[in-house]
């Protein structure tokens, strides 16, 4: 629940200007933040802005920064690709095709949900993440697999069966260090969730790839999304969106979890908005998609404030050279926010 040590909340409007990006409108510039703890200004600097650095995306989700190279890559669901955002330019091209379904007819493929305006149809990938040695791995729903993109193009399935039955639709994903593999498979690929006849898999849960092994850690959750490691790996984080709850694990040495324990509970909290993506920065603040936008949390787990947006925001990524720079994937816009503080970035450590 939010805390009522201090809130103040300002909006300062700034003029709209044209940058020219492609699907891009009109570059919106605000700042509209929930200030409610002063450990905030350390994080967000006084005059923080959001930005707008395009719209008219179909469902935009699982962002990560490319350093080599300078861009962020996400992807957009119904359109099937992974979309590439150059900050060096301001615009959007396709990175990748046929990044979550791969076959000759998606009928019955693939959640569908409806934001007010347009029915979508999740057939595409979800999160994308880089492994130790930088190549991209993502979470593809219409396969019902997680895949990896080899230096020649390639592509490797990874996983798409658990005891010989198919994954449900896995949907986020993070390595530790060490090359474990860490991935949650909800009902991103079943059209009709737990009711489709195309369900294999008894249970929704977080799975363990490590040396060609691979664990089911958990098997009791509602719906596991979005996922992180603390800083020193110690802990691990996961979004229960249907509980309305983020979970913390104790990392063990072995690379399971144990203990885990009620990290934030949203329930009492109406606003419109869902955990459902996460990060970690370098300092152990965890960031997530909740009611109103995005939640940034201590790591003793206190609501510290919210960047509010007018999407509803789904998934996010820390970039730029200094990894100071959080993209925010909102359905069917792309924001940009400036920080203070860096972020716990994927891919090779040097």
């Amino acid at each position: 629940m939010r805390s009522t040590t201090r809130i103040s909340i300002f909006l300062i409007l700034f003029s709209i200007g044209t940058l020219g990006l492609t699907r891009a409108g009109a570059q919106e510039d605000w700042s509209f933040v929930a200030w409610i703890n002063p450990a905030l200004d350390d994080i967000l600097p006084a005059d923080v802005r959001v930005e707008k650095l395009a719209d008219n995306l179909g469902s935009s989700e699982g962002p990560v920064w490319i350093r080599k190279g300078g861009f962020l890559i996400f992807s957009d669901i119904p359109a099937n690709v992974i979309q590439k955002y150059d900050p060096k330019d301001g615009k959007l091209s396709v990175f990748l095709k046929y990044t979550g379904f791969t076959g000759e007819s998606d009928i019955g493929i693939g959640r569908q949900s409806n934001d007010g305006h347009i029915l979508t149809t999740g057939i595409g990938s979800n999160g994308i993440t880089l492994d130790p040695q930088g190549r991209v791995v993502f979470c593809a729903h219409g396969d019902r697999a997680v895949v990896r993109v080899e230096p020649d193009g390639r592509h490797t399935v990874l996983a798409d069966r658990f005891e010989g039955k198919r994954f449900n639709g896995p949907n986020d994903l993070v390595y530790k260090s060490d090359g474990a593999l860490y991935f949650t498979d909800p009902d991103g690929g079943l059209r009709f969730g737990e009711n489709d006849p195309r369900k294999e898999l008894p249970f929704y849960g977080v799975f363990l790839l490590k040396d060609g092994k691979l664990q089911a850690l958990i098997k009791d959750m509602s719906t596991p999304n979005g996922l992180g490691f603390s800083p020193d790996e110690k802990y691990f984080y996961i979004d229960d969106t249907a509980k309305k709850v983020i979970l913390r694990y104790e990392v063990q040495p072995d690379d399971t979890l144990a203990n885990g324990k009620v990290f934030l509970d949203v329930n009492d909290d109406k606003s419109t908005g869902v955990l459902d993506g996460m990060k970690i920065d370098s300092l152990g603040n965890v960031y997530s998609t909740g009611p109103g936008g995005i939640w940034i949390l201590s790591p003793a787990g206190k609501h510290l404030g919210t960047i509010l947006l007018p999407n509803v925001p789904a998934n996010l990524a820390f970039g730029g050279a200094d990894g100071k720079t959080l993209y925010i994937t909102a359905h069917t816009a792309l924001y940009r926010v400036q920080l203070k503080v860096a972020g716990v970035a994927p891919g090779p450590k040097s």
